[in-house]
C-alpha cells in the first residue's frame, strides 16, 4: 500500500463519514475503521495521522482560466484597489519594476467597489503611467482599459470600427475611443501585444498549479488555447502536471469547428481534450449579458449577441451533430434561453447522445427554463462567488429581475446536474469562499442577514456535492471522481477545520494541511 490515511473524519457524502482510507497505485484501495485499514500497510506504505481534521474529496472546479490565473499571479493585481488613486499607484508599482516600454496585462480591478462607481478611462492610466502600453481587464473580463500608448499601437482611433459582438466606447462629443473595449473588442489589443513566449507560460502555468495545490483543487475543467495543451503534455510527460485538467477548445465559427475535428482528443487521467467552449453574450459587469427585456435605466441596451441567432444555431447543431460535448457560455436569461432552444433543436434533428452539455455561468434563468435543464440533460455549470460579489449592484442592472440571477438552490429543486466552480480569475480559486458563498449568500465580511436571496442558498452537503461529485459529473468522469471509495483516484484534500462543526464565517479562515493527487502528497501546509 502506498499510502494510509488514519484518524480522519472522512467525508462519504449522505452525512456518512469514515476513518481511514488507503491507496495504491493512485487509486483508494479501501475506506473504513482506523483498524481495518492500518492492518493493510507495509514498511513501505507513507502513513499520515489525520489527528481528526476533516478529510474530504478533492475539490474540481469546473470553470477555470488555468494559465491567465498564472499570469495573474504573476502580473499586476487590481482585484481589491478601492479606488482610482489605489489602481493608479500599483500601475506605477509594477511599471517600475519593467523595462521601459513593456507591456503590462493583467489587473482584474472592479470599480463597482469604488466610491464614484465610475469606469477608468485612458487619461487616468496615462498619467499614472505614459510610457509602458497598458491594457488591464475588469474582474469579469468582459471589459478592459487601454492607455493611450496601447491603443496607438493597435491601431484603435476614432474611425476603428468594433469586430462583430464587441463594443469600443467613445467620448460622446469628440467620437475617440475613451480607452474601454468591451467583448471581443478585445482582440484589437491582443493582436497589437507580443505573445508570452513559452518559457514564460511555463512559469504562470507552474504558478497557476502550485496556487491550485495550495488551496486543495485537484482538478479543474476549462478553455484554453492549442498551445496551453502542448505544455500540459509536457508537464504530464516530466511529472510537473500536479491536478487533472479538462482542456476545452475555444470554437468561434465553423473553421473552428472544422479545425477542431482534425485535433486528435486526448483522453489520460491525467489530460483531457474534446469539449468546444463558445459564447452566446457577455456579461452583467459589462452591461452586455442577453437579456429579454433591457437593463434599468438604458432602454436601448438588451446586451449584446456574441452571434447571430442563425449562426449561433449552426454552431450547437453541428457541435452536437458531431457528438461533441459543449460548454456555452451564456448568462443572461435571453442568452440561457436562447441556448435551451438552439441544444433542443439539436437533439430533436440528431438525437440526444447524453453528451451533458453545459451551459457556464447561467446567472439569470427564468422559472419556465429551469427545468428545461433536467429535461435536455443539460448541466448547470454555476459559480456561486459570483452572488456575492455581483449582489452589490445587480439589482442596479436589473431590478426586481435579480430574485432570478445567481440561483443555486432553484437548480437543485428543479433536479438539474449541477457542478460548482469559481470562473478564476474572475473570483479567487479558492474553494472556501465558494463553499461560503453557496450556504450563507453572504458577504464575506457579513450580512446581509440571513443572507441575499435567501431561498438559494444551499445545505454544506449540497455544495461539497456540487464541488466534487457534480462536477466529476459535468466532465464524464463520475465513475473516478468526486467520491472517497475504492477504485475512485486518490485525490484529497485534508483541512485545518471541520466545516460540519464550525460557522461558516470560520471556513474562510480555514487552510488545506495537505492535499494529494493520485495517492502523492502535492501540498503540504
Amino acid at each position: 500500500m502506498d499510502l494510509i490515511i488514519h484518524n480522519a473524519k472522512i467525508w462519504l457524502g449522505n452525512a456518512s463519514f469514515a476513518q481511514a482510507l488507503a491507496a495504491n497505485r493512485g487509486r483508494i484501495a479501501a475506506v473504513g475503521t482506523n483498524q481495518q485499514v492500518q492492518a493493510l500497510g507495509d514498511k513501505t506504505t507513507r502513513i499520515i495521522d489525520a489527528g481528526g481534521r476533516l478529510l474530504l474529496p478533492g475539490f474540481n472546479d469546473a470553470h477555470v482560466h488555468l494559465i491567465e490565473g498564472g499570469f495573474h499571479l504573476l502580473g499586476v493585481d487590481l482585484r481589491d484597489a478601492r479606488d482610482p488613486e489605489e489602481f493608479c499607484r500599483r500601475l506605477r508599482a509594477k511599471a517600475a519594476q519593467l523595462p521601459r516600454g513593456c507591456w503590462i496585462t493583467g489587473g482584474f480591478w472592479d470599480h463597482e467597489g469604488w466610491p464614484d462607481k465610475q469606469l477608468p478611462n485612458k487619461e487616468l492610466i496615462d498619467r499614472a503611467v505614459p510610457d509602458h502600453p497598458i491594457f488591464v481587464v475588469r474582474i469579469d473580463w468582459h471589459i478592459g482599459c487601454a492607455n493611450s500608448l496601447a491603443l496607438n499601437l493597435a491601431g484603435i482611433d476614432s474611425h476603428t470600427k468594433a469586430p462583430p459582438g464587441g463594443v469600443i466606447d467613445r467620448d460622446a462629443a469628440s467620437g475617440e475611443p475613451t480607452g474601454i473595449l468591451r467583448e471581443t473588442a478585445h482582440r484589437l489589443i491582443d493582436q497589437a501585444k507580443p505573445p508570452p513566449d513559452k518559457e514564460q507560460t511555463l512559469q504562470a502555468l507552474r504558478a497557476a498549479l502550485n496556487h491550485a495545490a495550495a488551496l486543495g483543487v485537484t482538478s479543474i475543467q476549462g478553455a484554453c488555447q492549442d498551445g496551453d495543451i502542448a505544455l500540459y503534455q509536457e508537464l504530464l510527460e516530466t511529472g510537473e502536471l500536479t491536478l487533472r485538467i479538462s482542456a476545452w477548445h475555444n470554437v468561434a465559427d465553423r473553421p473552428d469547428i472544422q479545425r477542431l475535428e482534425n485535433i486528435e482528443q486526448i483522453q489520460h487521467p491525467y489530460l483531457r481534450t474534446g469539449t468546444a467552449k463558445f459564447f452566446c453574450d457577455g456579461s452583467f459587469g459589462a452591461t452586455t449579458a442577453l437579456l429579454s427585456q433591457p437593463y434599468l435605466g438604458d432602454a436601448e441596451n438588451v446586451g449584446v449577441a456574441v452571434h447571430d441567432e442563425k449562426e449561433f444555431i449552426d454552431i450547437v447543431d453541428v457541435l452536437h451533430r458531431n457528438g461533441r460535448q459543449m460548454a456555452i457560455h451564456a448568462i443572461g436569461d435571453r442568452a440561457v434561453t436562447r441556448t435551451l432552444d438552439a441544444i433542443a433543436a439539436a437533439q430533436k434533428q440528431h438525437g440526444r447522445k447524453n453528451l451533458r452539455h453545459r451551459i457556464e455561468h447561467a446567472q439569470m434563468v427564468r422559472d419556465q427554463d429551469m427545468k428545461r435543464f433536467e429535461a435536455l440533460g443539460i448541466v448547470a455549470s454555476v459559480q456561486p462567488s459570483h452572488a456575492i460579489d455581483d449582489m452589490r449592484w445587480i439589482e442596479n442592472r436589473v431590478g426586481e429581475r435579480a430574485s432570478t440571477t445567481y440561483r443555486l438552490n432553484s437548480f437543485y429543486q428543479a433536479g438539474a446536474a449541477v457542478a460548482f466552480g469559481t470562473d478564476w480569475t474572475v473570483e479567487p480559486i479558492d474553494p472556501m469562499l465558494t463553499l461560503y458563498a453557496a450556504v450563507t449568500r453572504e458577504y464575506p465580511q457579513g450580512g446581509p442577514e440571513g443572507g441575499w436571496q435567501p431561498q438559494e442558498k444551499v445545505t454544506l452537503e449540497q455544495a461539497l456535492t456540487g464541488y466534487t461529485i457534480g462536477s466529476a459529473f459535468a466532465e464524464h468522469c463520475e465513475q473516478v471522481k468526486g467520491r472517497l471509495s475504492p477504485g475512485f483516484y486518490a485525490d484529497l484534500v485534508i483541512l485545518s477545520q471541520d466545516l460540519f462543526t464550525t460557522p461558516p464565517r470560520q471556513w474562510l479562515e480555514t487552510k488545506v494541511d495537505v492535499t494529494v493527487v493520485g495517492g502523492k502528497v502535492v501540498f503540504e501546509r
